[in-house]
C-alpha cells in the first residue's frame, strides 16, 4: 500500500459502490472510495437532517444513488429546498449555506476537494448523529 495515498493504492481496481456501501452503517459519515487529482469521491448513507453549513472555498457536488435527498439553501436573503430523486445531481455553490436531509434515508456520492470538512467552514452546532470528518478511508 502506498503510504502517500492509501485510497488510490487500495483502490487501483474498480470499486463497486453497492459493495462499498455495505461495509458500513454509520449515517452522515462519508467514506472515501477513490481520489481524482486533488478531489475525494465519497459515498455516504444519510437519514434525517444534517447541519446547516457552508463551504467558503469550494462547491459541493451531490449524486443520489438511492432514495431521495433534499437540500435546503439560504441564498440572497431567502430559503429554498431542492429535491433530488435517485439518479439526480446537484452542486451547492461555494459560500452558500445549506442543509441536506433525507427523511426516508438515501445513499449519496459526493465529490469535493481532499480535506474538505463534512460540516463545512461555518456551521450550526453539530448534532451527535452527524460525523464532522474529512472522510474516512473505505475499509473494503
Amino acid at each position: 500500500m502506498n503510504a502517500k495515498n492509501p485510497v488510490t493504492s487500495a483502490h487501483s481496481a474498480p470499486v463497486a459502490l453497492a459493495e462499498a456501501l455495505a461495509t458500513f452503517d454509520d449515517l452522515w459519515s462519508p467514506r472515501i472510495v477513490t481520489r481524482v487529482n486533488d478531489y475525494d469521491v465519497r459515498v455516504a448513507k444519510v437519514a434525517g437532517d444534517h447541519v446547516w453549513h457552508a463551504h467558503d472555498r469550494t462547491d459541493e457536488f451531490f449524486l443520489v444513488l438511492d432514495g431521495e435527498l433534499r437540500i435546503s439553501l439560504r441564498e440572497d436573503g431567502a430559503e429554498r429546498t431542492v429535491t433530488l430523486p435517485r439518479g439526480s445531481v446537484f452542486t451547492v455553490p461555494q459560500g452558500v449555506e445549506h442543509r441536506p436531509s433525507a427523511p426516508s434515508g438515501a445513499t449519496i456520492l459526493l465529490f469535493e476537494p481532499t480535506g474538505t470538512l463534512s460540516v463545512g467552514d461555518r456551521h450550526d452546532e453539530i448534532p451527535d448523529h452527524v460525523d464532522a470528518t474529512t472522510g474516512h478511508v473505505l475499509n473494503a
